[in-house]
């Protein structure tokens, strides 16, 4: 980051949002909002702290997994009883003082706990409330438990993952579900910001995770509702497509080849492959002759990456224009130039803990880049700080509070 750039304000500066979520579904929009400026409270209980600092990779920090520090960035831990009266009580007043609330509890808990939205806007108009559940505020199954896996599966999206005739799988090992719900509420609380701006009003922004996940589904609703047609699995091809796949490499790599023109066919089949024949009208040129004869096309391509080693393949297709992409793991992406140049993985130092590497910011601003202050903090380390300075309590007062387990 330039010396210019770090000295910009940042764009969410003076926002304050109060992050009483767990795991990674509603936390991960508080995330996003704190790299751009905003303060971001993490309420967390006293003694147990959000799970997330126990999910993962374990560290030296017996509250810290690298899961937990890379997630819960640019955080500050405020430790509250939200179940007791008096902590809801303290809770209460702490969201007079900000903007932003966000929640992922089953519905109905906050609620009972006396912090309902009714409630809490009443204290505060302003107030925007991002509530994100596997299932939504409404709705016949809004009391079931809801995670990113089942998410997957309700939204759609593992029914289409796997190949032709064979058990739907995990699109990959992580909770994408939990991520996207996070990004859509993070666009949620901007938009109620911007309302705000004009109205003075806060609102309630309800995101259930399976809706982040089925709203990635192109047009299969589309066609289901004017043809009735199923989109099955169809491994790394689509049928739009062809070649558009996974294909291996002589040194036991893989790439990915996407040819979605007869232009880019003709690219890889003359220039690449130096097999001109390939693309004639004939064989292979046009892309409904590609589609039917997918099997095909997908084993003479496969035959030339299986003569190369990766970096051949690479190579050949950049030269000729065909779109292609590495197949890579981790280490891949530690090496990759490009992650470099673009500071897409970022080292931040933690106490006791040692040089840990991120993802880096995104988007990337021009004039108001984000940016990671911290990864995430210990619990209650911030508690002090924030109760003291904020909400005016004084030492003895927050040594009452901890005495009597409400902090």
């Amino acid at each position: 980051m330039s010396e210019k750039a770090s000295e910009q304000s940042m764009p969410l500066e003076g926002i304050r949002v109060v992050d009483v979520g767990t795991f990674i579904a509603g936390p991960y929009s508080a995330s996003i909002l704190g790299e751009f400026g905003a303060e971001v409270y993490k309420v967390e209980h006293p003694i147990a702290g959000d799970p997330l600092r126990r999910f993962g990779t374990t560290t030296k920090r017996s509250d810290s997994t690298l899961m937990w520090l890379t997630e819960s960035r640019n955080k500050k831990s405020v430790t509250i009883d939200l179940r007791v009266p008096a902590g809801a009580e303290l809770f209460r007043k702490l969201v007079t003082k900000c903007d932003v609330l966000v929640e992922n509890f089953k519905p109905g808990t906050m609620e009972k706990w006396g912090l309902g939205g009714d409630v809490l806007r009443q204290i505060n108009p302003g107030l925007v409330m991002l509530r994100v559940t596997g299932y939504g505020q409404t709705g016949p199954y809004r009391d079931r438990p809801g995670f990113a896996h089942i998410a997957h599966a309700v939204g759609g999206l593992s029914y289409l993952a796997g190949f032709p005739g064979q058990t739907p799988v995990v699109p990959g090992s992580n909770p994408l579900g939990d991520y996207m719900s996070g990004l859509y509420g993070a666009i949620g609380i901007m938009l109620a910001l911007r309302h705000r701006e004009k109205t003075g009003r806060g609102q309630i922004i309800d995101i259930g995770i399976y809706e982040a996940v089925f709203r990635q589904l192109d047009e299969i609703a589309a066609v289901y509702g004017m043809f009735g047609r199923i989109r099955e699995r169809e491994g790394a091809g689509t049928v739009i497509a062809c070649p558009h796949g996974h294909f291996r490499t002589q040194d036991d790599k893989w790439v990915a080849i996407a040819c979605t023109t007869d232009k880019m066919f003709a690219r890889l089949a003359e220039d690449a492959m130096s097999r001109p024949e390939l693309a004639s009208s004939g064989l292979y040129g046009v892309k409904a002759k590609r589609l039917i004869a997918r099997k095909e096309v997908d084993a003479l391509v496969s035959q030339w990456t299986m003569s190369l080693s990766r970096g051949e393949v690479m190579q050949q297709c950049i030269d000729a224009d065909v779109p292609i992409g590495q197949i890579n793991n981790i280490a891949d992406i530690f090496a990759d130039p490009h992650f470099r140049t673009r500071n897409d993985l970022v080292t931040i130092n933690v106490q006791d803990v040692g040089d840990v590497v991120v993802p880096g910011v995104f988007p990337k601003l021009s004039r108001t880049p984000g940016r990671i202050t911290a990864l995430g903090p210990r619990l209650g380390e911030h508690t002090k700080e924030v109760l003291g300075t904020l909400l005016d309590l004084s030492p003895t007062e927050l040594k009452e509070l901890r005495e009597s387990r409400v902090i």
